[in-house]
């Protein structure tokens, strides 16, 4: 039985989700204790709880002591990974991307395609925007060999959520390539996405594509915006994605979720500035996409290689379950992350 101690490094969901979708991919028991333990809320919260509820359903698993505020579980997996349709509604304003990046490498694996549609929120801090998703990872994993798309089907915020997505995945046909990105090449494309629900009068997506846009021209950078206005969801609410493409097709991107006293001006020069950050320090993945790799590289054959911004708690975290799952070995040259994959295949 694999033992993790959600305690260590992070103590954050991230290790909940990580573990509990390497342990269905290995076929392996798992207890997870002290769940969260380092959040202002530890345990499990609803989001975690359906992460983890639709790993269980993926593989034919099963699931002890996995209910909102438990500490921790245990999960014993099934011996098949079940492609399909399914529907899963979080209840709350949860992440809706946390949830398909959960199941996206056990999916990864099923025995045949699979379509998620998937309702909670979208856009908020603390979590993978729906537009980064399917802007740079997806684009990513592609040429890791992993097939797979998101659509927006309605924007969802916090607090209400009730929004929806739809993530479809094709399985892998043999295993996953490493990721190589040790250089950017070419004069970096800038442009991005501006969305606001139920703000038409107050030009709110115009508003923050344009700070973004003035931060940017201080550079002599020049980004067209997608400028998006919704009357679909069930609340006011916003967000802003920024992408720079190099020549090859590789993508970096910096997003923000509007808040309460957060406006429209703040959130254009802080996207702006996120992602000049990360390009400035020399990295070939932002600060998002840094981590997320991790568990694909772990598991591909061969050894990736990219550059990163810095060394973040989710960076830390996420090696150290693929060591500690996996048995993949990794180390850090200045800002050079190798990771040694194991090859891992089905059957």
């Amino acid at each position: 039985m694999l033992r993790i101690d959600g305690a260590r490094k992070s103590g954050s969901g991230t290790i909940v989700r990580t573990s509990v979708a390497l342990a269905a991919l290995l076929g392996e028991e798992l207890h997870l204790f002290n769940v969260r333990a380092k959040r202002d809320k530890p345990g499990l919260r609803p989001q975690h709880l359906r992460a983890v509820r639709a790993v269980a359903e993926l593989s034919g698993g099963e699931l002890d002591g996995a209910t909102v505020g438990s500490m921790e579980l245990y999960f014993r997996p099934g011996k098949r990974l079940s492609g399909g349709e399914y529907v899963w509604d979080i209840g709350t304003a949860g992440s809706t991307t946390m949830l398909a990046l959960t199941v996206l490498p056990v999916a990864a694996f099923a025995d045949r395609p699979s379509r998620f549609r998937i309702r909670g929120g979208l856009f908020q801090d603390f979590a993978p925007s729906a537009f980064h998703t399917q802007h740079v990872l997806l684009p990513a994993l592609q040429t890791m060999g992993l097939s797979a798309e998101l659509e927006v089907v309605r924007p969802g915020y916090v607090p209400k959520g009730g929004g929806i997505i739809e993530l479809s995945v094709s399985p892998l046909k043999g295993r996953l390539r490493p990721f190589l990105r040790e250089k950017l090449r070419g004069k970096l494309r800038f442009w991005g996405i501006s969305l606001a629900s139920h703000l038409r009068e107050r030009k709110v997506p115009e508003r923050m594509a344009k700070r973004c846009q003035a931060v940017l021209r201080r550079r002599g950078i020049d980004a067209p915006f997608s400028i998006l206005h919704d009357e679909t969801a069930s609340q006011p609410g916003a967000a802003l994605a920024l992408f720079a493409e190099d020549a090859d097709g590789c993508r970096l991107g910096a997003d923000q979720a509007g808040a309460p006293r957060r406006s429209a001006e703040s959130i254009g020069e802080t996207v702006a500035r996120m992602l000049l950050a990360d390009l400035d320090s020399g990295a070939t993945v932002d600060r998002h996409l840094a981590d997320q790799l991790i568990l694909y590289a772990a598991l591909a054959e061969g050894e990736s290689r990219y550059r990163i911004p810095s060394v973040t708690d989710h960076v830390e975290s996420n090696l150290w379950l693929v060591e500690e799952i996996l048995g993949a070995s990794w180390e850090i040259r200045g800002n050079l992350l190798v990771i040694r994959g194991i090859g891992y295949g089905r059957g």
